[in-house]
């Protein structure tokens, strides 16, 4: 089983959801199986800003906090899919929430962070 580096903090309910979603891409997987059940390839090209060791173990995180389901098929070759819980769809609100404020003030940051 996976073990975490930094221990989750269940004394904070906000550092405890923090620590299931604030990493650079567990919010982004979890949008993008907010629409259908992916294989790691299709994760892959959805976010290729992503290495695919940070994907894999952020996966193994999400699967092993409950928010993320991994189902592995018993083929020639194997095929396996990932698929967001009942309980990860229960942080899609949150996302959402995350989404519409970053809308709402992207083109001031646009401006601070402009390329030069």
């Amino acid at each position: 089983m996976y073990e975490r580096k930094i221990p989750v903090d269940l004394n904070c309910p906000l550092r405890l959801t923090m620590s299931l979603i604030d990493s650079k891409w567990k919010s982004c997987i979890l949008d993008e199986l907010r629409h259908a059940p992916m294989r790691p390839n299709e994760l892959h090209k959805a976010l290729p800003e992503a290495t695919p060791r940070v994907l894999d173990l952020q996966l193994k995180e999400l699967v092993d906090d409950g928010l993320v389901e991994k189902t592995i098929y018993p083929e020639l070759p194997p095929r396996s899919e990932y698929t967001i819980t009942p309980l990860g769809l229960s942080l899609l609100p949150i996302l959402d929430a995350m989404i519409a404020w970053g809308e709402k003030n992207q083109t001031l940051f646009e401006k601070k962070y402009e390329q030069k």
